[in-house]
């Protein structure tokens, strides 16, 4: 299992810090990701919140915590937010973000399970320092239709997940009129829009690689 050196928290996170904006997750958005995990299926999103400490730095590693024995890689389209927005109705939404990317919701999945079965809240499994994985942003004009994108991830040269979103239960415009109801949107707020099945455990060595269509959005090591 790898360990975080005291000189590569300070170089990863410190910058970090100056980042003013928000990491808002979307839970249980597509329905084989719930079987796979034996959840319930929601009625309405499921949303929690990463910090800004959560962003993993552009071509840094990511180092598997000492805290958990099973991290599993969750990879999802994301949207970045580009104006200030509250109570967003959903034919308005495509008006507030103009790129798209992919990125890893990394989850510490034996403390996340230990959390749930005595009803606590769940940060500690998903908001850990590095959890976040953010690819390269892509402009949405690139793509004939959002609902209908082709997303992947590959472990080591081999597919582990495969998604499109119009898989997802809610899609892009809805998240944001239903995030919008609770959560001022703010200029380069970050969503986090859902995994699809095959999520899995990272070992020590492992090449994380993120597609959408044919596009590569992000290439990681796993320390």
């Amino acid at each position: 299992m790898g360990q975080v050196p005291d000189k590569v928290n300070r170089a990863v996170f410190e910058p970090l810090s100056l980042i003013v904006m928000k990491i808002i997750c979307v839970g249980r958005n597509y329905s084989e990701h719930i079987e796979e995990l034996g959840n319930a299926r929601p009625d309405t999103p499921v949303i929690f919140l990463k910090p800004d400490t959560a962003l993993l730095q552009v071509g840094q590693p990511f180092y598997i915590p000492d805290f958990s024995s099973e991290i599993h890689y969750e990879v999802e389209v994301l949207v970045k937010v580009n104006r200030v927005g509250k109570h967003i109705d959903k034919k308005f939404a495509h008006k507030y973000y103009e790129e798209i990317g992919l990125g890893i919701d990394f989850t510490a999945r034996d403390l996340q399970e230990d959390l749930k079965s005595k009803g606590l809240p769940w940060e500690r499994a998903k908001a850990f320092d590095g959890s976040a994985v953010v690819g390269t942003w892509i402009s949405k004009k690139n793509f004939d239709d959002l609902q209908h994108l082709n997303f992947s991830l590959m472990r080591n040269g081999s597919s582990v997940q495969m998604g499109n979103t119009a898989q997802m239960l809610w899609k892009i415009d809805e998240l944001i009129e239903y995030i919008s109801k609770y959560f001022t949107l703010k200029t380069g707020d970050i969503i986090f829009t859902g995994t699809p099945s095959g999520v899995g455990r990272v070992e020590t060595g492992d090449e994380l690689t993120g597609f959408i269509e044919d596009n590569e959005m992000f290439k990681l090591t796993i320390k």
